[in-house]
């Protein structure tokens, strides 16, 4: 019989997507690798615990939630986290970025310097430049700023990144278009804390990194894993924590957060037969406007 392995999740390393595993092993992923695995038989899906502790209770979840924590485990992990607001006294500096995710689709948010791109990559930004550079409060304020005074937010749901992947713009200076307009909007705003920097227009562009030139469009997601179901498929393209996956000439997307929590073994056969939700045509529903 074969091994089983917890997921942990997908990471980006400066190598690309990687999918973690408890214990800290990691399994590359390349752009034709063959995907294929099932949730171990007599399996349920645990709680994957809170800021690195485990669940003391190791509970079950539900197999649709890209969260994977019970609801005491989500509660002390939302209360430790940057967007919780209770992290005051970080002394780290944070970034604030825009990142735009296809035509209509920018967004405002904030990363520990320290951390790089990574939280750029981890949200599937197809590209992104920084706006400014300080502590976290001033970055915090800064954020809300841009929110109110240029009508962004500060989330883009992940369906509506999906939608779209398939069909941008096809170069780099034509994707990043929009988000030059706006970061000269952003820096001439007054009101900025003084003591945040403004930094200069420097766009960076993930299409490549991601695999999207050319990627065929998606006619469906991934809604659960299930015990004795497959996932199975050629990996033609990553994003954030979606694997895009083509199976008999057809592209499904997998969002690795159904995985967590599950013991997984690898399989045979070809066959995808896990619960998939196909794509409606339109779904996306795009911002009215930036300005």
């Amino acid at each position: 019989m074969a091994q089983a392995w917890r997921c942990s999740g997908l990471r980006w390393s400066a190598d690309g997507p990687e999918l973690v595993w408890d214990g800290g092993r990691r399994s590359a992923l390349t752009w034709g690798k063959r995907v294929a695995f099932g949730a171990a038989d007599g399996g349920v899906r645990q709680c994957v615990g809170a800021r690195g502790h485990p669940c003391p209770v190791r509970a079950g979840v539900s197999g649709r939630s890209t969260g994977a924590r019970c609801e005491e485990c989500a509660r002390l992990d939302r209360a430790h986290s940057v967007a919780a607001d209770t992290m005051a006294d970080d002394p780290r500096p944070y970034h604030v970025y825009l990142a735009w995710f296809g035509p209509g689709m920018v967004k405002v948010g904030i990363t520990a310097e320290e951390r790089g791109s990574a939280r750029l990559l981890e949200q599937g930004a197809v590209c992104f430049s920084w706006l400014g550079l300080g502590p976290l409060m001033a970055a915090r304020r800064t954020e809300e700023l841009l929110r109110a005074a240029l009508r962004v937010p500060d989330r883009i749901p992940y369906a509506d990144k999906r939608a779209v992947r398939s069909d941008l713009p096809g170069t780099a200076a034509e994707r990043a278009a929009e988000l030059g307009e706006l970061h000269a909007r952003a820096v001439a705003l007054g009101g900025w804390p003084e003591s945040l920097a403004r930094e200069p227009y420097r766009p960076v562009d993930h299409a490549e990194v991601f695999g999207l030139p050319g990627l065929a469009p998606a006619v469906g997601e991934v809604r659960e894993l299930v015990v004795g179901g497959v996932i199975s498929g050629q990996l033609v393209a990553a994003a954030g924590p979606d694997l895009h996956l083509e199976n008999g000439g057809r592209v499904v997307v997998l969002d690795t957060r159904v995985m967590t929590g599950w013991q997984l073994v690898p399989v045979a056969t070809g066959e995808l037969t896990v619960p998939v939700r196909e794509f409606k045509k339109a779904e996306v529903s795009v911002q009215d406007g930036l300005f």
